[in-house]
């Protein structure tokens, strides 16, 4: 594969690249962080209003999930960051169970049930874990938990971080993936 066509793939794979491991913990970049957070769920249901049934069929690139799996994966996806962030402040450094988000995208939930679910799911589970982020104390943002797939110990801080990239890069998933039925 040509340079050209990897970095075609690594556009349309990271829109809004990488997600860059943030080297300091700064209480500032947290609370922006908290707030790119509490406002994903909104900004993912005005990207979603009006969806059809094809529209909803639609993926971003060749092989990628479509616009049905990646609104249900965020729901997958920050239940188990909300539970790891609690588990990492009430425990001492917890070992958390890792899942393959691929399989969990290929469940009936994903393919069949309406993603106003998971939308309104996110809208609820954001408000918790917002409260909770809000919170804590800044000497807290350091606790972690064990990520055996990475082999490491993960920071609420860095997840937090993690976490506001995810929403925004998933954001950019939908509106490429609506984008690629305009220019059909």
């Amino acid at each position: 594969m040509s340079e050209a066509n990897q970095q075609v793939i690594e556009s349309l794979k990271y829109p809004i690249g990488r997600w860059v491991k943030p080297d300091i913990a700064q209480l500032e970049s947290f609370k922006v962080w908290i707030e790119q957070i509490r406002l994903f769920p909104d900004s993912l249901q005005d990207l979603c209003r009006n969806l059809t049934a094809p529209d909803l069929a639609l993926t971003y690139r060749e092989g990628s999930w479509t616009v049905r799996q990646v609104v249900h994966h965020c729901a997958d996806s920050h239940m188990n960051a909300y539970i790891r962030h609690k588990l990492a402040f009430t425990e001492d450094k917890p070992r958390i169970n890792p899942y393959d988000e691929n399989l969990w995208s290929e469940t009936k939930d994903v393919l069949e049930v309406d993603i106003e679910v998971s939308i309104s799911l996110l809208k609820a589970l954001h408000q918790r874990w917002v409260s909770f982020l809000q919170a804590l104390p800044e000497q807290d943002l350091l606790r972690s938990f064990y990520h055996p797939d990475k082999d490491r110990y993960i920071s609420l801080f860095e997840s937090a971080s993690l976490y506001a990239w995810h929403g925004l890069h998933h954001l950019a998933h939908i509106k490429l993936a609506l984008k690629n039925k305009q220019t059909s």
